[in-house]
């Protein structure tokens, strides 16, 4: 599967039923660093995210149901993904 924000998308949302959800491309911020794959795109991204599955769960655990939501991505080539946990007040 293309590594894109809106397969990163659907993905997150069919593991983690999110009631908020932004995922960013920041692929062009990056170029020239480490991890960039030159096109720009589909290597750096940056996830909003709020899910009921975080309800009861610490901000690393958080972390880690999204990491292994996405870990074929990771395999393919994405190489950072910045999380942002919102949990209800």
């Amino acid at each position: 599967m293309k590594i894109n924000a809106d397969n990163l998308t659907i993905r997150l949302t069919e593991r983690l039923t999110p009631t908020h959800l932004v995922v960013l491309d920041e692929s062009a911020a990056h170029a020239g660093h480490v991890g960039s794959n030159g096109t720009d795109f589909g290597t750096h991204f940056r996830v909003q995210i709020a899910s009921p599955f975080f309800t009861t769960q610490s901000r690393v655990a958080c972390h880690r149901l999204v990491y292994d939501a996405v870990q074929d991505f990771i395999d393919q080539g994405l190489h950072a993904l910045a999380i942002e946990v919102v949990k209800p007040i």
